[in-house]
C-alpha cells in the first residue's frame, strides 16, 4: 500500500510519498521527501520513480531470504524483484483487475490442459466474456467456468480448514464426469489408488493428514512465503485427498498462499507437465532444493508474462 503524505508547516507544503508492506511477519515502510511542489499523485510517482522504490523494497526483503532453497540462490532474487517491480507497476497503472483476468485465463488453460483437457486457449477467452463457442465437449467446458467459479470463492469466503478444501473441490469439480463416466465423488476418496506408480494414502487417514498439514500451516505463517506456499503444495499432493482433481486444487491453494503474501499469480505451464510431475516426485524422494528449483522457474515464467500484458 502505498499512499502521499501532505503536511503543512509555516504555511508551506512538504509531500512525502509513503510506501508500507508486510514481510514474513514484519511491517516495513519507505519513506521518499518530496519537496515543496505542488501535490502531485501517488500513482504518477510510483511510476516515475519505478526501479527506485522497487530496490529498496528488495533490500529490505533480501536480508530473509533462505540462502539453501536451492543451488543457485539469484533464481530467488529474480522472482522476488520481478514480483516486487510488477507489484508496483501494476499499482501505478491502475491495472490490477486486468493483470488478473488474463493470468487467471493463463492459469486455468494450462492447469485444465494438464490434467487432460484439449479446450484451446480461444475458446476459454471465449467462456471468460460469455461468447458463443465453437467447442462440443461440455465437460471440459463447465471445467472452465467451475475454475472460474473456484477461484472466485479462494479470494472471497474460503478458509484454510477442512470445510474450506473440501467446498474449493465441490465447486471445482460440481457436474463434472471423470474418465470411468461416474460424476466426481463428493467429498474424500474411500479408496487407495496409484498415481505415479505409487500408491496414495489411506483413505482413513486422509482427514487426520490434512488436519496436520493445516494446523502446519497455520504454525507456520511467518517463514519465507515461498517454502511456505511450495511446500503446503507438496505435502497436500502426498496426501492426494480426492480421488481426482487433487492438482487443480492443490495449485489453487498453493496461489491462496501466495496472494496472501502479496505474490502474482502463479502458473505451471502445460508444456512443462512432465517436469512438474518430476518435481514432485522428487520432492517426495527429499531432493527438495530439485522440486524448490522447478517451482521458481515456473513462477519466473509467469512474472515475465505478466511483464507482456504490462507493455
Amino acid at each position: 500500500m502505498s499512499y502521499i503524505i501532505n503536511t503543512q508547516k509555516n504555511g508551506e507544503n512538504y509531500n512525502y510519498f509513503v510506501k508500507k508492506f508486510s514481510f514474513m511477519g514484519k511491517t516495513y515502510s519507505i519513506n521518499h521527501y518530496i519537496g515543496k511542489k505542488p501535490f502531485v499523485s501517488k500513482d504518477a510517482y510510483l511510476l516515475d520513480n519505478l526501479d527506485k522504490i522497487t530496490n529498496r523494497e528488495f533490500e529490505l526483503k533480501s536480508k530473509h531470504f533462505p540462502q539453501d532453497l536451492v543451488y543457485n540462490n539469484e533464481l530467488i532474487n529474480q522472482v522476488e524483484y520481478l514480483s516486487i517491480k510488477l507489484n508496483n507497476l501494476i499499482e501505478s497503472k491502475k491495472q490490477k483487475e486486468f493483470v488478473e483476468v488474463k493470468l487467471l485465463k493463463e492459469f486455468v488453460f494450462n492447469s485444465n490442459n494438464i490434467e487432460g483437457s484439449r479446450l484451446p486457449r480461444a475458446e476459454i477467452e471465449k467462456i471468460f466474456d460469455d461468447k458463443k463457442l465453437d467447442y462440443n465437449n461440455k465437460n471440459e467446458i463447465l471445467e472452465v467456468k467451475n475454475s472460474i467459479n473456484a477461484y472466485k470463492y479462494l479470494n472471497n469466503d474460503f478458509s484454510f480448514s477442512i470445510r474450506g478444501i473440501k467446498k474449493l473441490y465441490k465447486i471445482l469439480t460440481c457436474g463434472l464426469v471423470m474418465e470411468t463416466g461416474d460424476l466426481y465423488p463428493k467429498s474424500f476418496r474411500k479408496d487407495k489408488i496409484i498415481v505415479g506408480n505409487e500408491n496414495t494414502l489411506d483413505p482413513d487417514q486422509i482427514k487426520f493428514e490434512l488436519n496436520n498439514l493445516l494446523g502446519w500451516y497455520k504454525k507456520n505463517k511467518k517463514i519465507y512465503p515461498l517454502k511456505l506456499a511450495f511446500d503446503f503444495h507438496l505435502r497436500y499432493e502426498m496426501i492426494h485427498p480426492f480421488r481426482d482433481g487433487n492438482g487443480r486444487t492443490g495449485r489453487l491453494l498453493m496461489n491462496k498462499i501466495l496472494a496472501k503474501n502479496n505474490y502474482p499469480l502463479m502458473v505451471i505451464f502445460k508444456d512443462n507437465k512432465q517436469a512438474y510431475f518430476n518435481s514432485i516426485k522428487q520432492g517426495k524422494d527429499g531432493k527438495s532444493k530439485k522440486y524448490y528449483q522447478f517451482m521458481l522457474e515456473q513462477q519466473k515464467k509467469s512474472y515475465e508474462l505478466i511483464r507482456q500484458f504490462l507493455v
